[in-house]
This record gives structure tokens, sequence and C-alpha cells, in this order.
């Protein structure tokens, strides 16, 4: 079964177990961001990718120029392992990496989440790529993908068990829109996967597909 299926399961599983109430809320909350436009103003295929340099899940330091010269980088943007659609996406991230790495490339993921919660994503999903820690949302923000969760959602979030401000160490409750984005060798973004509804995330075998084409 592919990602995307997996996702729309996901999204009707949950829907069925969410209270009336609460699915308006959560999804006007998604139009808006759609309306918004921040995917616009997101960085786009043939834009330059920026350097940076993040912890990964065991402290170390990962820089993006680093993991360019040996050849294309994916970087996947994702919001938390409290995200079960972002769970999803690593899983399957995991169970194409073979493919990926054997097209020369290499994988990370990046989420605001602090080291130790990143550590903890990367156990329980059983990952063997990078997955980085990106405190205050420094390097999302440079991609163009921050937005703050609405008022209206904190406490339904809340009530789901699921606290931000202890997942990613401060109070701003700023999160990145899932993101994919393919980088050649060169620092140029081949292709960029943005979209403000979170249910919805780039599958690997166009990651692969796009790989093939560089």
């Amino acid at each position: 079964m592919s990602l995307t299926q997996d996702l729309a399961n996901k999204l009707a599983q949950n829907q069925a177990n969410l209270p009336p109430d609460v699915i308006p809320v959560m999804g006007k909350a998604t139009e808006d961001l759609v309306k918004s436009g921040i995917a616009r103003q997101s960085l786009k295929a043939g834009d330059a990718a920026p350097n940076f340099t993040l912890p990964n899940a065991v402290g170390k330091s990962v820089e993006m120029r680093e993991l360019l010269s040996t050849g294309p980088v994916v970087i996947s943007f994702y919001r938390g392992q409290w995200c079960p659609y972002c769970n999803l996406e690593l899983h399957a991230l995991q169970q194409a990496l073979p493919e990926i790495q054997a097209l020369g490339s290499t994988l990370a993921a990046i989420s605001p989440q602090t080291p130790d919660n990143s550590l903890s994503t990367t156990e329980k999903n059983e990952l063997t790529f990078e997955v980085l820690s990106d405190v205050g949302n420094q390097v999302a923000r440079q991609f163009g993908l921050v937005f703050s969760l609405p008022e209206e959602l904190r406490p339904i979030y809340q009530s789901f068990g699921i606290d931000i401000p202890a997942h990613n160490g401060d109070n701003t409750f700023e999160l990145p829109i899932p993101a994919t984005y393919v980088i050649s060798a060169d620092g140029a973004i081949a292709h960029a996967f943005v979209n403000p509804d979170y249910t919805k995330r780039l599958d690997p075998e166009d990651i692969v597909a796009v790989l093939r084409s560089l």
C-alpha cells in the first residue's frame, strides 16, 4: 500500500473517532492556512537551498553542505512525533531508504522538536536516516514554512494529549508546514512539495522518480 493510501485511511479513521464539534474547527484551520498563501511564499524548484547546521538525534552536528558533497539530498520537514501522519510518512521514508540511497542520495528529516524528542522519534520508528532538531524553526523559517498553531486549536490538541511546547522546548506554538524537498548536488532545489494540509505528503515513489531524473 502506498503512503498516499495510508494517509487517506488514517484521515478517515481519525474523522470517524473525532468529536463532531472538533472536525469543523480543524477543517477551518487548515482552510485558513491554505488561504494565507504561505505555500506560495515558500522555497520552490529552482531556488537555492540554504546551507544550515543542525544537531541530529544524538547531538552530532549535521551540515547541509556536507550532505550535498556526496550527492543529492532529500529533506522532509515534519511536525513532530505526536503527529500520526508524520509517523506514517517517516515509516514510508524508512522503507524507501535503500532505493533512495542506491540513487546516491541522502535522506534527512527535520522537525522543531528538541533533540531528546527527535531521539524518541528515531527509536519509535526505527529510523536509520538523519533526524534533525530545528529548535525555534530557524531552518524551516529559511524555507518559508513556519506558521503558528491557531489559538482555537491549542486546547483541542491539549485534549488529545499533545503538548507542543513540551515537544519543542518553547511556548511559540510554531510549526513547519510539512514539506519535502529534493535538492540536487549543486544545492539547487530540484523538486518541492509544500502542502498546508498536513494530511497530504509526497509519496516516496515520487521522490525516487525525481532522483532518477537528476
